[in-house]
């Protein structure tokens, strides 16, 4: 199935009048998205969309689009960007932004149509953070504890609770926050390494090298390996259980540092407005 057609499950009918009203044409828009959902790539890509919605909104506009839209447009804009330039100011540390002139490896990963799709909706799922209480086994039988999304390690420690058939879609989510965690948040994650003993727990969740969990530093290699890391074992356990498992899901995790890349610029330029002049976003 072509990854066009998971558009239409997320865009609202307003999400669709936005797009048609970008192009100048919504009559014929509206038509052609029917009838051919791969137009949504370009629609996507109209300047005139980007312009609409974040530089030039219109007052009247309202509750003017979904989550989803908006963060189709970011990607695809940062898409657009790292096209047309020879370098980019990237995370080289809490506060630190330095330039870097790979930016081959960023064209390479933008430029397949299914990875932004899979950023987007990334990025979306994450505007709502699950949490709440669960009941966990521990030596000494069940105990509640908190959860959120967000916090890996009481995630983690849920995951293995879960049937062995819901297991693929926790291994998934956990590789999907640490992607989250280190691209869009990268100088509040690197402050904020996990203690010892959770690093101990986090790498034999995902099953990588233990020691691993003893290189304490302020960088962002120890989520890149455990986010590649547990959208492999999401592959391997759905491989294990049904014989096949999402191939995005490998693709990313050994694409991982370009995706991590791509949202830190993202975060930067259009979510943080962060000025590389500047020790702190503007």
């Amino acid at each position: 199935m072509s990854y066009q057609l998971f558009y239409l499950e997320h865009l609202s009918d307003r999400d669709v009048d936005l797009l048609a009203g970008a192009s100048g044409d919504p009559d014929s828009v509206r038509a052609r998205l029917s009838a051919d959902p791969g137009v949504v790539d370009e629609l996507l890509t109209n300047p005139a969309l980007f312009e609409m919605v974040f530089e030039a909104p219109d007052a009247e506009l309202g509750v003017p689009l979904s989550p989803f839209l908006a963060f189709g447009i970011l990607v695809n804009r940062v898409a657009h960007d790292v096209e047309h330039v020879n370098y980019t100011y990237e995370w080289n540390g809490p506060g630190q932004r330095i330039p870097v002139f790979d930016v081959g490896s960023l064209r390479d990963f933008m430029a397949d149509g299914a990875r932004r799709y899979f950023l987007i909706e990334l990025l979306a799922s994450f505007t709502k953070v699950a949490s709440g209480r669960v009941w966990v086994r521990t030596r000494r039988g069940y105990r509640s504890r908190r959860f959120s999304e967000l916090d890996p390690v009481h995630l983690s420690e849920m995951v293995e609770q879960l049937p062995v058939a819901q297991q693929p879609a926790g291994f998934r989510r956990l590789g999907d926050v640490a992607l989250f965690l280190s691209g869009v948040f990268p100088d509040h994650t690197a402050r904020n390494p996990p203690a010892p003993f959770h690093r101990e727990r986090l790498t034999r969740s995902a099953g990588v090298e233990p020691m691993l969990a003893l290189q304490a530093d302020d960088s962002l290699d120890f989520h890149e390996a455990l986010g590649a890391a547990w959208y492999r074992k999401a592959v391997e356990v759905a491989v294990a259980q049904v014989g096949a498992g999402p191939p995005m899901l490998r693709d990313v995790a050994d694409n991982f540092r370009p995706a991590r890349r791509v949202l830190n610029y993202l975060a930067d330029r259009y979510l943080h407005h962060y000025d590389a002049g500047l020790s702190r976003p503007a």
